[in-house]
């Protein structure tokens, strides 16, 4: 069969001929696959500096986590596998799969997942989030970031205010459901006595972030309390674009109602990544095909790989490698 395969970690995938996968366990099935997605997790997989493939010993494999295709039955599905899913045949764990809307095509079946996984995990599990909440999520111009404007609208945000340097993708936010945007091209005095004015007119309940870095010590900097009773906020990390550590002052954690948390594979529990799979993502797949979430995708053929495995992505949109 042809796959997209990595032969060394770190070089760029390659279209080629891949053993076809074993006959199906009995807690697996095979699915031909149309459409799988291509998002900074499978580069860093790929590139062999994700925390999930540290130890592994370096071999020839798929890239890729999801995507989308038909059972042998002619169902449509999506799954999730560890095992590489850029490939024309995968076999997959039952539990892994979750049926897709017939009126969804295959490309948006397989983007769509893992921005609900990367906003309403963290927003439900981590923030535990309650209609009514003030959302703020910083660097919301990525597609993560768009997608988690959707999802706060329909969890029942009273507000929402995004981030973000991209100032044309920051602007089309309001249009997805933000009620105040704040550049991240501000200067840092301006930035954070915005944030300021934003935690005095309408205290943030949750602070989705996918930066971290310099941004979030800034924001940090400006929810710090002078002493008395404080808002209590909850800030999820999700991601790491602008760099994998930050300063944080003892007295922000002592002066401030602050509770620092994570989202992402390795901070869910199985009880909570059974509930994505069986209501979570499937109550997305319904808000897309009714209209409510919308996700931007850029689309191209496996037998292109090489080609567009360093190239830019227009910002918002989500690769996806068609099969």
């Amino acid at each position: 069969m042809k796959a997209a395969v990595v032969f060394e970690k770190g070089n760029i995938p390659q279209y080629t001929d891949f053993p076809d996968p074993e006959t199906p366990k009995d807690n697996e099935v095979q699915v031909s696959v149309k459409a799988a997605s291509v998002k900074n997790l499978d580069r860093a997989i790929a590139g062999g500096s994700h925390y999930s493939v540290s130890n592994e010993v370096p071999q020839p494999k798929i890239i890729g986590t999801d995507g989308a295709g038909y059972l042998e039955n002619g169902e449509k599905i999506y799954f999730f596998s560890k095992k590489g899913t850029t490939a024309e045949k995968v076999n997959v764990e039952k539990g892994f799969t979750i049926p897709v809307p017939e009126e969804m095509d295959f490309a948006t079946a397989a983007a769509l997942p893992n921005a609900v996984m990367g906003s309403a995990m963290g927003l439900k599990f981590r923030a535990g989030m309650k209609p009514g909440d003030t959302v703020l999520i910083n660097g919301a111009t990525g597609v993560t970031g768009r997608i988690a404007v959707q999802i706060a609208k329909l969890y029942g945000a009273k507000k929402i205010i995004a981030t973000g340097r991209n100032e044309e993708s920051l602007q089309s936010l309001i249009e997805l459901g933000a009620d105040e945007v704040v550049s991240l091209k501000l200067q840092d005095k301006d930035f954070k006595n915005k944030i300021k004015e934003i935690q005095h007119e309408t205290p943030v309940d949750i602070i989705l972030d996918y930066l971290w870095g310099h941004s979030v010590e800034m924001i940090l900097s400006a929810l710090k309390g002078d002493g008395t009773f404080s808002h209590k906020t909850r800030l999820v990390s999700v991601g790491g674009m602008s760099g994998d550590t930050i300063q944080l002052s003892s007295q922000i954690l002592r002066g401030t109602d602050i509770q620092i948390s994570g989202s992402g594979l390795g901070s869910w529990t199985k009880e909570e990544f059974h509930l994505l799979f069986t209501e979570i993502i499937p109550e997305m797949f319904k808000a897309a095909v009714e209209g409510k979430i919308t996700i931007e995708t850029e689309i191209v053929a496996i037998k292109e790989i090489e080609s567009v495995w360093n190239s830019e992505i227009p910002a918002g949109k989500r690769l996806v490698i068609t099969i």
